[in-house]
């Protein structure tokens, strides 16, 4: 047996896995999208719309049915998928990991059901400066059409420290465009459990929140490879090993999203200034932000956060 620590995520149990083989039970209806990639998204392996689902479906099963597989410590962990091993490469560790809906999952791929609607996206990386990575961007509009992988669709307020300025109406129009119902109001002014919160802001203006106020402290508190100073005037884009690659000041905008404990996800649209929080507004769309942990904005040019291999 390997002595490495292995992601919770992917820890599945035996017996789970020897039951989850066979037909699940009952019909689903919808689609569930099936997302492969490698390298904190930069590199596509799989993309399909999975359909006629059987209402017991998980997420390894769904990864079996479109890929070869392979597993270790007795059949509970992914060894490989389509011949990709985890395990080290240039001396670091390398594994398989996934996201539900952009939300980490609390519990092992055999244990968590794939739902009709829900976005499953499995990445071969770098175990990277984060020890986890609690939520991603790049399933938008997830979680906000089908909740946080729980299966259970929550409310979605967009909080603004200006509820009259052009990004929050953008942010609002980009989740109601997408079919999410979303209430609007000043930023922090309610205090409801199982909602997904958007704030919308000025980095300087917003980091008074505790729930986001661990970007500052980099990817291994926050799983965000992006890191906003503190004075607010500056975006550091990070690589995997949470080094600095480039630091943006005026008009550069931040989309990222993390969550503590199993809590729903708080997605962060801030930037250095109004410019950047518009910029950052402006980025929420499907094709700017699918397959990105978090998003950088420089102007018209949103850069994936980690920067891998100079991708934007």
């Amino acid at each position: 047996m390997r002595a490495r620590l292995l992601p919770l995520p992917l820890l599945v149990a035996a017996a789970a896995v020897a039951t989850g083989c066979g037909p699940g039970a009952g019909a689903g209806s919808g689609d569930v999208e099936l997302t492969v990639t490698r390298d904190f998204g930069s590199r596509q392996l799989i993309s399909k719309s999975v359909s006629d689902l059987p209402g017991s479906e998980t997420v390894m099963r769904l990864l079996g049915s479109e890929a070869k597989l392979t597993t270790s410590y007795g059949g509970g962990f992914v060894e490989s998928v389509d011949g990709l091993k985890g395990g080290r490469r240039d001396g670091r560790p390398v594994d398989w990991f996934f996201f539900v809906n952009g939300r980490e999952a609390p519990k092992g791929a055999a244990a968590t059901k794939a739902r009709p609607g829900d976005s499953v996206w499995w990445d071969y990386r770098d175990w990277g400066e984060a020890t986890n990575v609690p939520a991603v961007v790049g399933s938008f509009p997830e979680p906000f059409l089908h909740g946080p992988g729980t299966g259970k669709r929550l409310p979605v307020r967009v909080e603004c420290i200006d509820v009259e300025s052009e990004p929050c109406r953008a942010a609002s129009r980009a989740l109601a465009g997408q079919g999410v119902p979303v209430a609007t109001a000043a930023f922090r002014s309610q205090v409801a459990e199982e909602t997904i919160r958007v704030l919308v802001g000025e980095w300087r203006q917003l980091r008074d929140e505790t729930s986001i106020l661990t970007l500052e402290d980099g990817p291994g508190a926050s799983g965000v490879y992006a890191r906003p100073a503190a004075e607010g005037n500056e975006i550091a884009l990070l690589d995997p090993a949470g080094r600095t690659v480039r630091t943006f000041g005026a008009g550069a905008g931040l989309v990222a999203a993390t969550a503590a404990g199993e809590g729903p996800p708080v997605w962060v649209v801030s930037g250095t200034d109004a410019a950047g929080v518009s910029a950052a507004a402006g980025a929420l769309r499907p094709a700017t932000l699918r397959n990105r942990y978090a998003v950088v904005v420089d102007g018209t040019l949103a850069l994936a956060a980690p920067q891998v291999g100079g991708r934007r």
